[in-house]
């Protein structure tokens, strides 16, 4: 029974670090889609292809929407990862 907790002690010690990491992924994998978002607009915009340019222009508002929702969500949770550490 020990062990067992024990392992499950070093799951969550494990896991903790890595949970609080993904919030920051998220924002720079947002950062490289919106970039991509704008290259694809600027080739179409080149091509003369209005309704791809139309089509682009919303998905880098719902990108840029996104990443502003991650990085809130990464705020938030270092927020609650330094709360925690000074309230042990």
């Amino acid at each position: 029974m020990k062990l067992h907790i024990l392992a499950l002690a070093a799951l969550v010690a494990l896991a903790g670090p890595a949970l609080a990491q993904a919030p920051k992924d998220a924002v720079k994998a947002d950062k490289e889609q919106i970039k991509a978002d704008k290259d694809k607009m600027k080739a179409d915009r080149a091509a003369g292809n209005k309704d791809a340019v139309k089509a682009d222009k919303e998905k880098l508002k719902a990108d840029k929407a996104k990443r502003k929702a991650d990085r809130k969500a990464a705020r938030d949770a270092k927020k609650a990862a330094k709360q925690e550490t000074t309230t042990k």
